[in-house]
């Protein structure tokens, strides 16, 4: 392949179909190492996979070792295109490529959810969330490389625990988003038109554990205070901490409480979930939760946790990105649309800091942490051609 300073997006995507059985061939290896987050073998298993790959690539692999969680893979990639000398690639900001190898999915999974081909889609544990994700970007990244089209530095960031709230790898991205332009993350796109994200909401998770006074309900009920039914007052008035208008949803997930029928309750818990769409609500909501008090005072409350993601807002930045993608998947013969979610990601840390973001830009498919995933095979092709065409800028 020759040099070409400005990669053609039909090209692009010709050359991306040119590769797709052997994405399809990655991608079954990849699923194949099953990566449950809290199985630190077993995922990294799937990084070393994944680092043979991007190292046969000339990329310059890093590992931030951790100890209770899988290691975090970064892989660098220089400038080569025309223009793009040692001198001007290093004053140029790399590109991050931002995903994650963890999935939702427990070791043992593929006996009953096997990898398999059906109906033009591709199913599997982690296809779609967000395995194809990781693939396409290490097919972009051989298309550009190979036509020397590659103009600016590209980090790639892989992380291990994003599905339990990515507790050991958030400070590891922000340190390296806050050396880059621009962040494309690798996230399954949003339903079934495949929509670019441009704004998640934040995430957050309470615990509320009220303690009370046990004691025999049939003979000495009067000297009782029940923690359940403290709790359940409670959660009447966090359900009204919910402000629909701005974003602001809050839902008691889980509950728990009492030990018998006959005794009354002195513990009881509830697992509140939290997802906000500005960053000035946080502020709010940990003040109405940090301000529960007991009603009954033989009870104590003790409220923990907090917002663990910052929302992704629909910033300038990330607008023209958008936009810059809607034009190149034109010109390449298909519609591109955004979305927001209430989900979170790595990318509610990148957009937080300002750094222009864009979402969802892996696989189009559907079933994410359900039976059903999948990915829609015919989409794979044309979405790793403007992957690669947005890197190449």
């Amino acid at each position: 392949m020759s040099t070409v300073p400005e990669y053609e997006p039909r090209r692009l995507l010709k050359d991306a179909k040119d590769r797709q059985e052997r994405m399809v061939q990655q991608l079954e290896a990849l699923v194949s190492v099953e990566s449950p987050s809290e199985n630190k073998g077993a995922v990294d298993r799937a990084s070393r996979l994944v680092a043979s790959w991007l190292e046969e690539l000339g990329g310059k692999i890093r590992w931030h070792r951790q100890k209770q969680f899988g290691d975090l893979l970064e892989v660098r990639f220089g400038a080569m295109g025309p223009g793009s000398g040692r001198v001007a690639s290093a004053k140029q900001k790399p590109i991050l490529l931002l995903g994650h190898l963890d999935t939702v999915w427990p070791m043992g999974t593929l006996a009953t959810m096997p990898f398999r081909k059906a109906k033009r889609k591709i199913f599997g544990p982690g296809v779609y969330d967000m395995k194809a994700g990781v693939v396409m970007a290490l097919h972009a990244l051989a298309m550009l490389r190979e036509a020397e089209a590659l103009a600016a530095p590209v980090v790639v960031l892989l992380n291990s625990e994003e599905e339990v709230g990515s507790p050991v790898s958030r400070a590891v991205t922000e340190k390296i988003a806050r050396e880059c332009s621009k962040v494309f993350v690798l996230e399954p796109a949003q339903g079934p038109q495949g929509a670019y994200k441009t704004a998640r909401k934040g995430v957050g998770d309470y615990s509320i554990h009220v303690r009370g006074v046990a004691a025999h309900s049939g003979v000495d009920f009067g000297n009782g205070h029940s923690a359940v039914l403290e709790l359940a007052r409670l959660i009447e008035k966090i359900s009204r901490f919910t402000d629909l208008k701005t974003g602001l949803t809050v839902n008691p997930g889980t509950i728990c409480g009492g030990t018998r029928v006959n005794v009354i309750a002195a513990e009881a818990r509830a697992e509140v979930d939290v997802r906000i769409a500005r960053m000035r609500d946080a502020a709010r909501v940990e003040r109405l939760f940090r301000g529960l008090r007991a009603t009954d005072r033989s009870c104590s409350v003790t409220v923990t946790g907090g917002m663990n993601r910052p929302p992704m807002e629909r910033g300038r930045g990330t607008v023209q990105l958008f936009h810059q993608a809607k034009e190149i998947a034109r010109a390449m013969g298909f519609a591109l649309e955004e979305a927001s979610t209430g989900g979170g990601s790595d990318g509610n840390f990148t957009a937080a800091l300002g750094i222009p973001t864009l979402d969802g830009m892996g696989a189009v498919g559907e079933g994410a942490h359900a039976a059903h995933e999948s990915i829609v095979l015919g989409e794979l092709a044309p979405r790793t051609a403007l992957l690669a065409a947005m890197i190449a800028g």
